[in-house]
C-alpha cells in the first residue's frame, strides 16, 4: 500500500475484504425525507459487522499485511468502534490484537473489543497519551500498529462504502459523512472522485470538536484542542493523510450541536427503527439543519455505526 491511499487502492480493498465484510444496505424512509426537504439514501454501515463501517478498513489492513508482518499481530489506539472492528478482523486471520483505550471510553464498547479477543491496554484520554501508549505496546509485542485512520489501506477500505452506496443508490448530488479523525471522510472523497466526481462530498462534524473545518478553513491541521461532545467516535484529531485528501477534494464541512444529533439519532430509532449512535446521527443531523442547502436534492448519507451504550442513552441521562 502507497503512502497516499489512491482510488485504485479502494477497488483493491473492495475486492479484498469482500470474503470477510458484510455488504450493508441502503434505507429509505419517506417520512423523513419530507422533514429534510430532500430524497435521501441511508448506508445501513451500523449493520456491518462489529457495528461499524470501521470493519472495513480494519479489514483491508489486515488482510493487506504479508505473513511477515502479520507474524507479531496488530495494535491500535482506540474509543471504541476501530479497536472493536481491528480485533474481529485480526479474528478472522487468527493473528494477536492489542488494543490502547482511553479510560472513560463507552462501556459496551471496550466489552466489544475484549470480547472479540483482544488484548486491552489502558490510557489517559486524549490523543497525545493514546499516541505514547500505542507506542509502547508496539515495541514490547512486535505488533503491527494500524492506526485508527491515518494508515493508508485503513482509508482505502474505509472508501468501500461510499462505492456500495453509489453502486446501489444510483445518481446522488451529495454524500453526508461524520468527520472525527478523518479515516471516512477521505476513504469516501477517494470514491467519489473516482466513480462520481460531481457528487459533494459534505461532513458532519460536533461543534465541540470542529478542528476539521478549522483546519480546512486555514490549510493547515489544527491539533490544539480539546473535545467536548456527545459524538465519542468523533473526537479525534484529523491526520495528516485525511486532512491532504479531504482539501483536494474540496470537502464541505458542516458543525452540528450535540443536541441537535441527539434528536436525529432519536428520530432514526423511532422513525426507521434502527439503533444507531450519536456519532452516527450527526450526519442526519447535518441534513435536517440546512434545509437550504439540500432542498430537493438525491443525498446519500452514511449511517457509520450502532454500537450504543444502552444504559446510557442520551435522552434518557438527559432529563
Amino acid at each position: 500500500m502507497p503512502a497516499a491511499a489512491t482510488f485504485d487502492d479502494v477497488l483493491a480493498a473492495a475486492a479484498r475484504i469482500a470474503p470477510h465484510a458484510q455488504p450493508t444496505p441502503v434505507l429509505r424512509s419517506s417520512a423523513i425525507d419530507a422533514l429534510a426537504g430532500c430524497r435521501l439514501a441511508f448506508k445501513a454501515e451500523h449493520l456491518q459487522r462489529a457495528g461499524a463501517f470501521k470493519f472495513r478498513g480494519a479489514c483491508n489492513a489486515v488482510w493487506a499485511l504479508t505473513d511477515e508482518q502479520a507474524r507479531h499481530g496488530v495494535a491500535t489506539h482506540s474509543s471504541g468502534n476501530h479497536g472493536a472492528a481491528l480485533a474481529l478482523a485480526a479474528a478472522t486471520r487468527r493473528i494477536a490484537c492489542h488494543v490502547v483505550v482511553p479510560r472513560g471510553a463507552v462501556a459496551s464498547k471496550l466489552a466489544a473489543i475484549a470480547g472479540y479477543g483482544a488484548v486491552l491496554h489502558r490510557c489517559d484520554p486524549g490523543i497525545a497519551a493514546r499516541e505514547v501508549a500505542c507506542a509502547t505496546v508496539v515495541q514490547a509485542t512486535g505488533a503491527r500498529l494500524v492506526h485508527p485512520y491515518a494508515d493508508a489501506a485503513v482509508i482505502a477500505g474505509q472508501g468501500t462504502a461510499a462505492l456500495e452506496l453509489l453502486a446501489s443508490a444510483g445518481p446522488l448530488d451529495a454524500v453526508v459523512v461524520p468527520v472525527g479523525g478523518g479515516g471516512l471522510a477521505a476513504g469516501t472523497a477517494l470514491a467519489l472522485a473516482g466513480v462520481a466526481p460531481d457528487c459533494q462530498l459534505v461532513l458532519a462534524e460536533p461543534s465541540g470538536a470542529a478542528e476539521t473545518r478549522d483546519s480546512l478553513a486555514r490549510g493547515e491541521r489544527v491539533t490544539d484542542f480539546v473535545p467536548d461532545t456527545i459524538c465519542d467516535g468523533l473526537r479525534g484529531t484529523l491526520g495528516q493523510p485525511g486532512f491532504e485528501i479531504l482539501r483536494a477534494h474540496g470537502a464541505e464541512v458542516l458543525v452540528v450541536d450535540d443536541a441537535d444529533t441527539v434528536a436525529a439519532m432519536r428520530l432514526v430509532w423511532q422513525r426507521m427503527k434502527q439503533v444507531i449512535e450519536p456519532s452516527s446521527a450527526i450526519a442526519l443531523a447535518a441534513v435536517l439543519g440546512h434545509p437550504a442547502r439540500f432542498a430537493g436534492l438525491r443525498v446519500g448519507v452514511v449511517l457509520s455505526g450502532g454500537n450504543v451504550d444502552l444504559d446510557a442513552l442520551p435522552w434518557a441521562t438527559a432529563a
